[in-house]
């Protein structure tokens, strides 16, 4: 009885999930203000599959341009350079349980009704725990957090870019596919952070394309925010990041995660035109519910995620780091 039970239970949790899974997934997306961001531009783009991830980038301009004068030739007579590439990134998984034993379900917690209170808070704190981790490793480094993670931005957006390889394009000989770092040898303080933030923001400008996120780690975020004068510190009013800590610098939000998982000392300038969060289309935070334990009185059920964060212009990105 109490397998038959429980796997009765399972398929209970499984559905409960799988009916909410939309919900809980658009939640992810608001709990962190880089997520938000990127689903206001339109950029968490659901991957529908295949070996990798492939996202499209263009490192260079056409070269074929020229200036002409009436019947001059328009055409140079070869053929433009190679423009497009393409970043290959690996998918990555998680996954979080909701477990339970057969005494919870069939004796602590007989009729529907209690049951399913018990289940709905398990569900709940599954989904906030994957939420939460990752929130952590959007701002982590995948190898360095862990080599099974979402790479993300201390990866991306490296404190060393002229080293490592990002979409299995190698950095030390492809220049273009580095971003740009700010790394005063001085220390950074209320007194000086806006001169190393406008250099950064300089740097990471080409015409029309500027940084449009900025996110700090709590020593830096206070020190932007101590930098300012009453008449200075205006909230941003970007609606993408409304409900996150938020102050203005030109024309970019500069925002506090929270406990994101941002590392100490970092303050990423980001044009998100360029990120895209690409969870797979069919594992984006559903229920599994094919394991149920037979060998014991208890059951699980994982509730399954599948993606990458990826990037198709790394010159656009910066990061802001404490020097030695």
């Amino acid at each position: 009885m109490a397998y038959s039970a429980a796997f009765a239970v399972g398929e209970v949790v499984a559905t409960t999930i799988q009916s909410r899974t939309r919900e809980l997934a658009d939640n992810v997306s608001t709990s962190n203000a880089l997520l938000a961001k990127l689903s206001a531009k339109g950029n968490i783009k659901p991957a529908p599959g295949g070996d990798q991830i492939w996202q499209e980038l263009q490192y260079a301009e056409n070269d074929t341009f020229l200036w002409y004068e009436g019947a001059d030739d328009i055409y140079a007579g070869t053929p433009a350079s190679a423009v497009i590439d393409t970043a290959i990134y690996d998918w990555k998984q998680g996954a979080v349980t909701v477990h339970a034993t057969g005494k919870e379900v069939n004796i602590q917690n007989t009729g529907k009704e209690r049951m399913i209170d018990l289940l709905e808070g398990r569900i709940s704190n599954a989904f906030k725990t994957m939420a939460n981790q990752i929130s952590v490793a959007l701002y982590e480094a995948g190898p360095t957090y862990d080599a099974k993670a979402l790479e993300g931005l201390q990866l991306q957006v490296a404190d060393a870019p002229a080293t490592g390889v990002v979409g299995t394009i190698d950095r030390a000989t492809n220049v273009w596919w580095r971003n740009q770092v700010e790394n005063p040898s001085t220390t950074i303080a209320a007194t000086n952070i806006k001169a190393y933030m406008q250099s950064l923001w300089l740097k990471c400008l080409r015409g029309s394309d500027i940084t449009d996120l900025i996110v700090g780690d709590i020593l830096f975020y206070q020190m932007f925010w101590e930098s300012l004068t009453d008449i200075q510190r205006i909230t941003s009013t970007d609606k993408a990041v409304s409900g996150f800590q938020s102050l203005m610098f030109n024309s970019a939000p500069v925002v506090y995660d929270g406990d994101s998982g941002i590392a100490a000392s970092h303050m990423y300038f980001l044009n998100t035109d360029y990120l895209f969060y690409r969870p797979h289309r069919d594992v984006n935070m559903v229920a599994d519910s094919k394991r149920v334990t037979y060998e014991k009185d208890t059951f699980i059920v994982p509730i399954l995620w599948a993606g990458n964060l990826t990037m198709s212009n790394a010159a656009r990105q910066g990061v802001l780091i404490q020097g030695s």
